[in-house]
């Protein structure tokens, strides 16, 4: 790679002013990670430069930008899902909502930074949220509830082969118990020690694979990660949404247990060959991540704020401090800047001291209005998580309820 080749902020959102930079980089490899440069059409643009990227093409990353188009897609490969219907009218939000009945589940179509759903027991809520995003100009997905816990799984593709990374679960609430509004995600944790044997493998049969061999069959495969986002269901396996990139704060996680160099895994993606990687090599360690977050998240993030005791949090064994929402002022002080600002992420023998680590590293933090979960694997740690019935249980893709989409 080239060396001392000086560089200025650029827009990440811009295929050009990225395509130039990695060349002038002379980069061996670019790892697109957030979904607006995806949508934008980031990867298109150094694919035709012919430089190696990790990351979906702008019609690739439609199984993420639309949710209706993901429907579309589990419905075509026979990948079971929630049953669903598109409405852009409230009269069309309402039948939705009272063929499913309650909890209601209401989507955002479009892209909306993990934010843009809202389950809920109160239709008037339901529907106040649709139609918030008819005013901004889209549509909703409403589907049925889907019961049972949640998995995230990570897959890496080449466009026709796949690999798994290890399973994880996340939090999205803001607060204990799961309650208040939906969040990017405010914890993590993995391996998943309840999960039923299996689970990966047919997570891969029936859920990745179709997928991607859907793609390809389109004319848009896929070339990145695919993050599926399930739920073991007391009628089995059922696919929650895709993702067509990393996702935090899983990725802290499940990352920090990976023993196998992620770079040279990605390259071999990228170039097609993800089939001659060998076996990841897993540390037996369990991982816990758990979000500090800004003052008034989700809603209105405050920011500015400095940030205390990064380097005593850090200096702890087996703690590492990851930056998200971060800036330097003026003065040099790390301050927030953004909604969820850190992650602390804790290794340990197992869920309990891995928790241990990663909260002793979050009291060392100090940020004025700053808030976390107390929570995150707490329920696994002492053996509380439970899956109904076996997830091999004989499931349907759920598309024909599509209203079209």
């Amino acid at each position: 790679m080239a060396q001392d080749v000086p560089v200025h902020s650029i827009d990440a959102n811009d295929p050009t002013a990225v395509t130039e930079l990695a060349g002038r980089l002379g980069s061996d490899l670019v790892v697109v990670g957030p979904e607006a440069p995806l949508a934008a059409g980031v990867s298109d643009a150094l694919i035709a430069a012919g430089i190696p990227v990790f990351g979906p093409t702008k019609a690739a990353a439609q199984i993420e930008a639309s949710k209706a188009f993901a429907k579309q897609i589990m419905a075509a490969a026979g990948v079971p899902t929630a049953m669903a219907k598109v409405a852009s009218t409230a009269a069309e939000a309402e039948e939705a909502l009272d063929s499913f009945g309650a909890p209601y589940v209401v989507k955002d179509d479009g892209l909306a930074a993990g934010k843009g759903v809202v389950v809920t027991s109160d239709r008037a809520a339901a529907l106040e949220h649709a139609e918030v995003c008819f005013g901004a100009g889209g549509s909703v997905v409403i589907e049925e509830y889907l019961d049972g816990p949640e998995v995230s799984l990570f897959v890496l593709s080449d466009g026709t082969s796949v690999v798994p990374l290890a399973p994880a679960q996340d939090f999205k609430r803001i607060f204990d118990d799961d309650e208040g509004p939906n969040t990017g995600g405010m914890g993590a944790y993995s391996p998943l020690e309840w999960v039923p044997s299996g689970l990966v493998d047919e997570v891969i049969e029936r859920v990745a694979l179709p997928t991607i061999e859907e793609m390809a069959r389109r004319g848009t495969p896929f070339t990145g990660v695919l993050y599926c986002g399930l739920a073991l269901t007391s009628r089995g396996l059922r696919v929650i949404e895709f993702n067509a990139r990393f996702g935090d704060p899983e990725t802290q996680a499940v990352l920090a247990r990976l023993k196998t160099p992620l770079g040279g895994v990605l390259l071999a993606a990228a170039k097609g060959e993800l089939d001659t990687v060998d076996n990841l090599n897993w540390s037996s360690e369990a991982a816990v991540a758990v979000v500090l977050a800004s003052a008034n998240y989700p809603d209105s993030p405050r920011t500015g704020d400095e940030i205390r005791g990064l380097a005593d949090a850090a200096a702890l064994d087996g703690v590492s401090v990851l930056h998200a929402g971060t800036a330097l002022s003026e003065d040099g002080s790390v301050v927030s800047a953004g909604g969820r600002v850190l992650a602390v992420v804790g290794l340990g023998e197992d869920l309990a001291e891995a928790r241990s680590k990663a909260y002793d590293g979050v009291r060392r933090l100090d940020l004025d209005g700053g808030q976390y979960r107390t929570d995150i694997a707490a329920k696994a740690a002492r053996g509380e998580v439970v899956v109904s019935q076996p997830v091999s249980q004989p499931a349907s893709a759920a598309g024909s309820e599509t209203g079209g989409a």
